[in-house]
């Protein structure tokens, strides 16, 4: 089983016309060979699975990609105990994680946010 780092950006909406390098997330997950999350491999290797979410102008948030009753992705960040503030993956499940494709973040204020898949890279 393999993982992969993954790092989105914030697409172009309203506030940010260009997009924003300086907004978004690496994280890290086992992909299938269809580049979906790997919900076994997940399992077996989910204390492996970090995030990151960096904002421009806020200080970095460290945490983990958990797997959500009924089967749904979510970050849950160290310093947030409670999973009411876990960020959660628009059907990230059904997702094909790969460069240049898009993924939406529904961020801790509820507010949703769409995403640019910039690189995925196979951790050795």
């Amino acid at each position: 089983m393999t993982l992969s780092e993954i790092r989105i950006e914030m697409a172009r909406n309203p506030e940010f016309p260009d997009g924003s390098a300086a907004h978004g997330y690496e994280f890290v997950a086992p992909l299938n060979s269809a580049d979906h999350i790997d919900a076994e491999a997940w399992h077996q290797l989910r204390a492996k699975c970090r995030v990151k979410r960096f904002w421009q102008g806020e200080p970095d948030e460290l945490g983990h990609l958990v797997r959500k009753p009924g089967g749904s992705w979510a970050f849950h960040y160290d310093v947030h105990g409670d999973e009411n503030d876990d960020e959660t993956g628009y059907r990230l499940g059904n997702h094909i994680i790969r460069s240049g494709d898009y993924i939406s973040i529904r961020e801790h204020d509820e507010e949703m946010h769409t995403f640019k898949i910039v690189s995925v890279t196979l951790l050795t």
